[in-house]
C-alpha cells in the first residue's frame, strides 16, 4: 500500500468524497510522481526496457479498461471493490512481512 491508499481512504472517510473523485484525485497526485520516478531511474539505469515497456503497454490497457468498467459502477459496489482490494494487499503484505521475518532469523 501507498500514500494514494491512504489519501484516497481520508478524502472518502473524513472529508465524505465520493470514491470515483477520490481515485481521480489520487491519479492527479500520482502521475507527475511516478514521471519524475521513471526520469531518475532511466537517468541511473535502473529500469531494463525489455522488461518495462511490456508491462507499461499492458498497465495503461488494464487502467483504460478499470477506468471504463469503474465509471459504470455504482459507488457503493466501487467502495466495496476497493475495501475488499485493501483487504487483499494487507494479508499479502502481512504473509510477506512473516515470511521474510523468519528467513532473516535463521
Amino acid at each position: 500500500m501507498g500514500g494514494g491508499t491512504i489519501l484516497i481512504l481520508f478524502v472518502t472517510l473524513f472529508l465524505n468524497i465520493e470514491q470515483h473523485v477520490a481515485q481521480a484525485t489520487n491519479v492527479i497526485f500520482f502521475v507527475p510522481t511516478a514521471v519524475s520516478a521513471i526520469i531518475v531511474s532511466l537517468k541511473n539505469k535502473n529500469i531494463n526496457l525489455k522488461i518495462a515497456i511490456p508491462i507499461c503497454l499492458w498497465g495503461i490497457l488494464g487502467a483504460f479498461v478499470g477506468a471504463v468498467i469503474s465509471t459504470k459502477m455504482e459507488v457503493g459496489l466501487l467502495k466495496k471493490c476497493f475495501g475488499y482490494f485493501l483487504i487483499l494487499i494487507a494479508i499479502y503484505q502481512t504473509y510477506e512481512y512473516i515470511k521474510n521475518s523468519k528467513v532473516h532469523r535463521i
